[in-house]
């Protein structure tokens, strides 16, 4: 997933405020997170050596920094990340309306790495939306599952994930289920997961309960800092053997105001946000999503040290910086101020997706999937938005300008 705002500024970054925090340092703050050190790995007389973790129960060993590649449409990006030293690849059947995977697949097949590189997709985006069961989830997924296959022109991937989950519900559904194990048996999956972006500790929990799914894609960035129930989720199901990912890294491609851009530079915010998550342990690597080589530079040197410079410290423990100007951290608080019930932090996405990432097509998917009741048509009823958020995200000025971008 790609968290770079529409004009590539890599100065764009959210979070909520530090006050409170800023005393005992950020860092120190987040539970599972580990004081980064200077090691023999990192030391200016020793060749870098980029540093791996191993994917939970998977028997994966990945590099801390992989490519999310939602957003990339120029495939000797993808190419270059390979050399650089990315190992895993995250795409999606609907990034791009398959053209996403179809890249990914011909860069890794024209390398001829197939088996040096870790591919994850993900399928079913509707099928549990339509709450299909039985044989018929069991059949939609597989055949969803054949497509991204023959889009990636592989005959396996190493991690599928079923999309965007955001219920106990979606996780338990028995034909999905069936589905996973099959195609595992099969040799067509190496292993498999979920998406989440919402409710993400209580998809995280009941993974860790039933210890059915081998891996957990959620969003976590400094803007959730303070979410220590998701924290806790993320470091109980890693204590299962669950392998973690990280996405929405740099927290959706926001923005800091004018005066905080004259503070820090577009890297300082860029690797600051990216190490502040992979300090914890309990997260194997993480997919910032990329499509330049200035970002793919700037992204993949945290593999090689998660200490803080002087001045990503400072930013990280800065009082004054407020933060939360954008980032929708999908609790959904906000629905019940909103007289007509629309679908609001889904709607949030659609705009961090089309303002905050210039993806319009994924934009327009993801506003497409809503339920008609309560997609952005009921919003045409407001002049004034009332829709509040409880963590400082401007709904009205976003609903404003999806209207003016689909209404």
């Amino acid at each position: 997933m790609s968290d770079r705002p529409v004009d590539h500024s890599r100065r764009k970054f959210i979070s909520r405020s530090l006050t409170g925090l800023a005393a005992a340092g950020l860092a120190g703050a987040v539970p599972g997170a580990v004081m980064a050190q200077k090691s023999a790995e990192t030391t200016s007389d020793a060749p870098r050596k980029i540093i791996y973790r191993e994917l939970g129960k998977t028997k994966m060993k990945l590099p801390i920094v992989s490519m999310g590649v939602m957003n990339a449409s120029n495939p000797e990006v993808v190419a270059a990340s390979y050399k650089l030293g990315v190992r895993h690849f995250d795409t999606a059947a609907y990034y791009q309306f398959g053209r996403n995977e179809q890249m990914v697949g011909n860069v890794i097949k024209k390398l001829g790495v197939r088996d040096k590189v870790s591919i994850a997709t993900k399928v079913l985006a509707g099928v549990h939306r339509e709450k299909l069961s039985g044989d018929e989830a069991r059949e939609g997924f597989l055949t969803a599952l054949d497509g991204s296959l023959k889009r990636l022109q592989m005959d396996y991937v190493d991690i599928i994930y079923l999309h965007s989950v955001s219920s106990v519900e979606d996780i338990s559904n028995a034909g999905i289920m069936e589905g996973m194990t099959q195609a595992k048996k099969d040799g067509r999956v190496r292993a498999i997961g979920v998406s989440t972006h919402t409710n993400m500790a209580d998809v995280l929990n009941e993974c860790a309960r039933t210890g059915f799914y081998d891996v957990v894609l959620t969003s976590i960035n400094v803007a959730m800092a303070d979410e220590g129930d998701l924290l806790l989720a993320i470091e109980k199901a890693a204590s299962k053997g669950i392998g973690i990912v990280a996405m929405k890294t740099q927290a959706g491609g926001s923005r800091f105001s004018a005066d905080q851009l004259e503070k820090y530079s577009s890297p300082t915010v860029a690797t600051a946000s990216l190490k502040w998550v992979m300090r914890n342990e309990n997260i194997t690597t993480s997919i910032p999503g990329y499509d330049n080589f200035q970002h793919m530079n700037e992204d993949f040197s945290v593999a090689y040290d998660l200490a803080y410079t002087p001045d990503e410290e400072k930013l990280l423990n800065d009082g004054e910086i407020k933060l939360g100007l954008g980032f929708c951290r999908q609790c959904r608080s906000c629905l019940a101020s909103c007289p007509h019930k629309a679908d609001i932090p889904t709607l949030m996405r659609v705009h961090m997706y089309a303002a905050g990432y210039a993806n319009f097509h994924h934009a327009r998917s993801v506003l497409d999937d809503i339920p008609a009741d309560e997609n952005l048509n009921q919003c045409g009823q407001c002049t004034n938005c009332t829709a509040a958020c409880a963590h400082m995200v401007n709904i009205p000025k976003s609903i404003d300008e999806l209207k003016t971008m689909y209404a």
